[in-house]
């Protein structure tokens, strides 16, 4: 834990404070920081015997010379989890610098143990992110998952609902959002990193439905309450950790087809418009091509409403801001157009999966172009 970088850091912020030239040793006695450059690497006899009776050093003035490599002043261990890692020495009068020792002491320690919590908390997150990366591989390294596991003292257990949050802004750190996530769900039942700079992955183990719903709720109302740009996305449940894969591809799909405007997003609710995404092009590009028309395009915005409206025409209109009479005239104007009525649940079935067809058909061609463009 007493690394170069780290004494340098400690003698820097303690000088500072106190306004005293500070050396630290290692546990072999030389010198790794100092506010004097010229002293580095050089033996100090004084740390040598700190380190040999694990007792604090006074060196007076009288006795300049007699520790090679050491001036007057006080040379106190520096304990961490009940082993000497060196020593800190703070020239000048014994007399003047006696009552700082303590105080110095302390704070070297106390600086150590921050640097080695955080230390410790840096490898378990980069731990935690290495499961879930290898979670999310075709074929995974269950071994190697297993072992991973253990290292971090974390069981995952089934039944699993995988979680994905795509953030556009923030201001906590990644640590401080993960410890978070894991407040509010339970530390020992979720597994929760980071996969790139603005998404996060989040696995629930070992919830009963309701539980985890509770839990998901909590989650989307507290993350609301720290003023974070997020939407989130959760899979449906499932018991077999092969099936990480699927279930982030599923959450993944549902964040690109459902509208930006929605931040709580159910793979299960848009399970249908999925199934569109993952059909053959051609079979779409024939059913699209064969439904849809000019009355279709013009009419979508009013279907989607229809729609999403359970087909009430009441909700419908007080939702387009469009009189009841009007919506039933463009719902008259489909049916004789298209020869599919709205108002029945077979042809509206039809009509929506035409509409979500030529939406992810438009969707690729937007794609392939922008593709096209940036090869130029």
């Amino acid at each position: 834990m007493l690394t170069r970088e780290i004494a340098q850091t400690i003698v820097l912020e303690t000088s500072l404070r106190l306004n005293r030239n500070i050396n630290i040793m290692n546990e072999k006695g030389i010198i790794i920081a100092s506010c004097d450059p010229s002293r580095i690497d050089d033996i100090h006899e004084g740390a040598l015997e700190v380190l040999k009776s694990g007792e604090t050093l006074i060196i007076p003035f009288n006795e300049e010379g007699v520790w090679r490599g050491a001036q007057p002043g006080i040379n106190l261990p520096i304990v961490f989890q009940d082993k000497i890692l060196g020593v800190i020495g703070i020239t000048g009068n014994p007399e003047d610098i006696k009552e700082l020792g303590g105080i110095v002491k302390m704070i070297t320690e106390l600086m150590i143990k921050e640097k080695f919590i955080a230390s410790q908390l840096e490898w378990k997150l980069r731990t935690k992110e290495m499961i879930i990366e290898e979670l999310l591989k075709s074929s995974p390294s269950y071994s190697n998952i297993d072992r991973w596991l253990n290292l971090i003292d974390l069981k995952l257990q089934a039944p699993f609902i995988t979680h994905v949050i795509q953030m556009t802004d923030r201001t906590l750190t990644n640590q401080a959002l993960i410890n978070k996530i894991e407040g509010i769900i339970g530390e020992e039942q979720c597994l929760v990193g980071f996969i790139n700079i603005n998404r996060m992955f989040i696995a629930f183990s070992g919830f009963a439905q309701e539980a985890a719903d509770k839990k998901r709720q909590n989650l989307y109302a507290d993350l609301k309450k720290l003023k974070l740009k997020f939407r989130l996305a959760y899979s449906t449940s499932f018991i077999s950790m092969n099936k990480f894969n699927h279930s982030y591809t599923d959450c993944d799909l549902a964040l690109q087809i459902s509208d930006e405007s929605e931040d709580f997003i159910s793979f299960a609710e848009v399970e249908p418009k999925a199934l569109i995404y993952k059909i053959d092009r051609a079979w779409g590009e024939r059913f699209t091509n064969r439904i849809m028309n000019k009355t279709l395009v013009k009419y979508a915005d009013t279907l989607e409403a229809f729609f999403k409206n359970n087909l009430n025409i009441q909700q419908t209109a007080d939702d387009l801001y469009i009189h009841r009479n009007t919506l039933i005239y463009q719902l008259s104007k489909i049916e004789k157009e298209t020869g599919y009525d709205p108002k029945r649940f077979k042809d509206a079935l039809t009509l929506q999966l035409a509409l979500w067809s030529d939406k992810k058909l438009k969707s690729e061609e937007l794609a392939n172009l922008e593709r096209h463009n940036g090869d130029r």
